[in-house]
This record gives structure tokens, sequence and C-alpha cells, in this order.
């Protein structure tokens, strides 16, 4: 049994420090704002004929 308890303690630990790790990296680093279309160069479109 207590092989089960360490085993459970470490699978908390590290997923505790994944998370913690998760949730800094969402807070601290938010992306840029910035325009995202571009305009499409030398695109030919086709008319479908009804």
């Amino acid at each position: 049994m207590p092989s089960l308890f360490r085993f459970l303690f470490i699978a908390g630990v590290l997923s505790g420090i994944v998370f913690a790790g998760l949730y800094f990296l969402a807070t601290e680093f938010e992306p840029d704002q910035r325009e995202v279309s571009q305009r499409l160069e030398d695109l030919q479109v086709e008319r479908l004929e009804e």
C-alpha cells in the first residue's frame, strides 16, 4: 500500500507542476494583436456556369 501512496503523491506533484507551468504561460504571455487578412496576388477565380 505505501507504493500506491507514493505513486499518487508523485503523480499529483508532477501534474501540479505541469498545471502551474501552463497557468503561468497562459497568464504572462499574451499574443500581439495584428491584422490576419492578407491580399492574394495573381488569384484567378473560375465562375461556374449553371
